[in-house]
């Protein structure tokens, strides 16, 4: 159910039957083959989106799961023995009684390492000849009672210490994920404590990385959970620059510490890492209250004034996350797609909430071409 894409142009290749929609796009390059795998559900059985997942545990780098917290631990027995970093995510206004689907990375043609924290595997590590890479997924905090600035002051120390295992630092993540419970009731506490961090660690002196922050609970009852992704070069002809938004403002505006977007430039390929984004005028403001189709419309423009910006357009696409406020308004996407010529789009749709009150909807997407 593979395609390959050669530098992440060519066609998702779909599969569909009554209960799941999968979708796989795939990457090759030097050897090595990266593809990104989402399960959604369409049918009335939660557990088919695990039925065959994963065909080899070996290939997968990170996984995210999307639904109830009670389906945790029938999930990981269907999957058996879950021996790679795993993030699973109950959205603040989901009532934890579906399951929406799954998103997973795998790599071959190299030797990836696991990384541990507290005996859970929390990371996996690889190279080729131009970088160093980790996907750290599922980091929780050290003390789960501590207060929410504490245990988000825990999240980012455990997060350079898992690094550590790699030989990899804070300054080379490009990309967080940052799901926090019940974000809306301390997103600005949250964000207080990240730039902190980040001015701690000299990140405003090298680069902000590009991030998604949702609000989403976790099996365990923290008061976060997150997940990066570190590339550190190893020659000088590979680049790694921050990408502005031809349509929004620099988050930092308004006091959220992470870039619109992030390029990754190597000899072969471009990837392009779009941090999580919703209906937010120039200024900053939010933009169509109320009318969920209308912040799809405006999101997407944005979204793809990014890829246009960088010479690439929706088809090159590998992976994406839509973030559902009601999940009922999923099939707005959908119909965005098809209206505007939005082919085989790979996005998984989630229920969570925004960090926001008034944004319905968020997306997330990578892409990547020929270089």
């Amino acid at each position: 159910m593979c395609c390959r894409c050669k530098g992440g142009s060519g066609k998702t290749v779909t599969m569909k039957h009554k209960d799941v929609m999968k979708f796989s796009r795939q990457i090759d390059y030097g050897g090595i083959t990266e593809s990104c795998l989402g399960v959604q559900r369409v049918g009335n059985d939660p557990m088919a989106v695990f039925h065959g997942f994963p065909e080899t545990s070996d290939d997968v780098l990170a996984q995210w799961v999307f639904g109830g917290c009670q389906f945790h631990e029938i999930a990981r027995t269907v999957m058996g023995q879950v021996r790679w970093p795993m993030m699973w995510l109950q959205g603040d206004p989901c009532n934890g009684k579906h399951l929406a689907g799954l998103q997973a990375v795998l790599l071959k043609g190299t030797p990836v390492r696991r990384l541990e924290l507290d005996g859970v595997v929390v990371g996996s590590a690889w190279s080729d000849a131009d970088a160093d890479y980790c996907w750290l997924t599922g980091i929780l905090p050290s003390d789960l009672s501590a207060p929410r600035a504490a245990q988000t002051r825990q999240v980012f120390e455990r997060m350079e210490a898992v690094l550590e295992q790699a030989g990899l630092g804070f300054l080379d993540v490009v990309r967080t994920w940052l799901y926090l419970d019940h974000l809306l009731d301390w997103y600005g506490e949250f964000n207080g404590v990240r730039t902190r961090f980040f001015e701690e660690r000299g990140v405003f002196n090298n680069r902000v990385p590009a991030s998604t922050g949702i609000g989403a609970c976790n099996p365990q009852g923290a008061a976060l959970v997150a997940g990066a992704l570190v590339v550190r070069p190893r020659h000088r002809n590979v680049k790694i620059s921050v990408i502005a938004s031809p349509l929004q403002c620099e988050a930092t505006n308004y006091k959220s510490s992470f870039s619109r977007a992030m390029e990754l430039e190597f000899p072969g390929r471009r990837q392009l890492l779009i941090s999580g984004t919703a209906s937010i005028a120039p200024g900053g403001e939010s933009m169509h209250r109320g009318d969920t189709a209308a912040q799809i419309d405006l999101t997407m423009k944005v979204v793809g004034a990014i890829l246009e910006s960088r010479g690439m357009a929706w088809q090159n696409t590998t992976r994406a996350i839509g973030y559902f406020q009601d999940m009922r308004d999923a099939p707005l996407l959908a119909d965005y797609c098809r209206a505007n010529g939005i082919q085989d789009f790979p996005v998984v749709n989630a229920h969570a909430a925004v960090c926001r009150h008034d944004l319905l909807f968020e997306i997330e997407l990578d892409a990547a071409v020929s270089a």
